[in-house]
């Protein structure tokens, strides 16, 4: 399950990463909304996974409320989920 945790969250980091720093920009300066269309699905996906997946494992790998708290909040920080694949997996 922690594999699985891990891939998921390198996916979702990524998608956001590419959402974030490539399809908005494209969207907002160019006009073409069809990036963020393609990524947004996905990034979704993937990071309701990831939060579904963090709640599963939080027993697994004996995270307190507050760990599962800070593990939760790295999904929304860019860079946040390669942060908590070092610090906490």
């Amino acid at each position: 399950m922690k594999s699985i945790f891990r891939i998921v969250s390198f996916l979702e980091g990524v998608s956001y990463l590419l959402l974030l720093f490539i399809a908005t920009p494209i969207k907002y300066l160019q006009g073409d909304a069809s990036y963020v269309k393609m990524l947004g699905m996905p990034h979704g996906l993937l990071f309701m996974l990831y939060i579904v997946l963090a709640i599963v494992i939080q027993k697994q790998m004996n995270w307190n409320n507050k760990t599962l708290g800070i593990v939760l909040l790295c999904s929304i920080i860019p860079f946040g989920t390669f942060y908590m694949d070092k610090k906490y997996l």
